[in-house]
């Protein structure tokens, strides 16, 4: 098999031209905050797209100004736009139909040109023909072409411009060939948690540069592994890294080559440093990796610095249990990567896990499991209804993905759909990974 690496676009422009809009419409999602104040997108924002039959990684940016370096906070915007650019495979740049071209625009053509990365030119805010008749003229001052004329609040112009988008498309990268079966691993985490010396640890080799500098490790790297009949896939990331230390409330962290690492694996070793203990970014890697649908396991790694102090020892482990909640089911495990401690335990771990991970299920054992939940607990009258679910099958597996059909799925507390959650875990054994539930309505004959 083939593990390919999705292709990434990133929305650039000026402030308040509408890029938040944009994605939000693309991602069919409201992830990225809009309001009309320059500044408001601080974070780079990230979305799995699928156009027609399109796949790729979407990112919208903050402000990009060419000339306003002074400010703090707009140095870091502008310093997270600049890294997507560098990072992305194609480049999206809008512009204010009704604001008009700007100086500015004409600054970040140019800068956005010495990029090399194919370009596109977008410019936003006109609804109508007769709005594109008046005021697309302007922009061809800019000397490029195509223009595309859209609106990102009502949709004009958008069908056209998205066929020839993913028409352009660069294929997926694809690494070496991998044999089939084989588990592919991602290390993910903040810079400096000892992602690489893990990895060679687990190879049993100086396979990958190690050092103490935060971002030594530029690039995903891949390592083909045996072990005892089964092959593993290690993908060592580069560091999800903070920027701005001087404004906490403002982190900063670069996460694309991460989640390109997370589109190609089945597990995420997310790494914590046991001398720091979490930290918010740790839970927000944690959380891209469960959006992304993968297994994980949390290691908390440099154990051996506080292996005299039992003390800070159930502090941390206190904590991490408290802040990953949310993936309970995601086993911590502490380690050393400079020492070996925990580290053979990772191995039959990541064999169970994985197996859960990739499990399917007779349909018939399934409703079985259905059956015996709702008669232990039915589901509450929603709006004078009775809430009837009538079966349930699986559709997919990495991770298990169960439809369930009922005659309201909206009126399904979501309280209830946690406690199915948990009694599917239970009842099929799968304790250790994410589950997918989604709720349909019987289509009436």
């Amino acid at each position: 098999m083939t593990h390919a690496t999705i292709p990434v676009i990133a929305l650039v422009g000026r402030p308040n031209v509408g890029k938040s809009t944009l994605f939000n419409r693309l991602s069919k999602s409201s992830k990225a905050l809009v309001d009309a104040t320059p500044g408001v997108t601080r974070d780079r924002h990230y979305e799995r797209v699928v156009w027609e039959e399109s796949a790729f990684l979407l990112v919208d940016t903050g402000g990009i100004e060419t000339g306003r370096l002074d400010d703090t906070i707009t140095g870091l915007i502008q310093e997270q736009t600049r890294q997507a650019i560098e990072e992305a495979s194609v480049i999206v740049f809008m512009m204010d139909g009704r604001e008009g071209l700007t100086a500015e625009d004409h600054r970040v053509v140019d800068l956005l040109r010495r990029a090399g990365k194919p370009l596109h030119y977008l410019v936003n805010k006109i609804d109508t023909p007769q709005m594109e008749a008046q005021l697309l003229p302007a922009f061809y001052e800019l000397g490029v072409a195509p223009l595309w004329a859209v609106s990102a609040s009502h949709g004009y112009g958008l069908a056209d411009f998205m066929a020839a988008l993913t028409a352009g498309l660069p294929r997926p990268e694809n690494g070496e060939e991998v044999p089939p079966d084989t588990i592919a691993i991602a290390m993910i985490g903040r810079p400096n948690v000892g992602k690489s010396s893990l990895a060679n640890r687990l190879l049993g080799e100086e396979r990958m540069m190690v050092s103490d500098i935060p971002g030594t490790t530029r690039e995903a790297v891949d390592a083909l592994l045996e072990r005892e009949g089964r092959r593993y896939l290690l993908i060592d990331t580069a560091g999800i890294r903070r920027k701005g230390r001087v404004t906490e409330k403002l982190e900063k962290f670069s996460v694309m080559r991460a989640l390109k690492a997370l589109e190609r694996c089945d597990i995420a070793l997310v790494l914590i440093d046991a001398e720091e203990g979490i930290t918010d970014q740790d839970t927000k890697v944690i959380g891209y990796a469960m959006e992304q649908g993968r297994a994980c396991l949390i290691l908390v790694n440099k154990w051996d610095l506080i292996r005299q102090d039992t003390k800070r020892q159930k502090q941390i482990m206190d904590d991490v249990e408290r802040l990953t909640g949310f993936v309970g089911f995601a086993p911590v495990v502490p380690v050393s990567a400079l020492t070996g401690y925990g580290v053979k335990r990772l191995f039959p771990l990541v064999e169970k896990l994985y197996d859960q991970y990739s499990r399917e299920f007779a349909t018939g054992r399934l409703n079985r499991v259905l059956q015996a939940a709702v008669q232990a607990h039915p589901p509450a009258v929603h709006q004078g209804r009775r809430i009837k679910l009538y079966y349930i099958t699986q559709v997919a597996t990495k991770p298990p993905t169960f439809v369930i059909f009922a005659n309201d799925p909206k009126g399904v507390h979501f309280s209830y759909q946690r406690f199915l959650l948990n009694r599917f875990r239970t009842d099929l054994g799968l304790e250790m990974s994410p589950v997918r539930l989604i709720l349909k309505e019987r289509q009436r004959r």
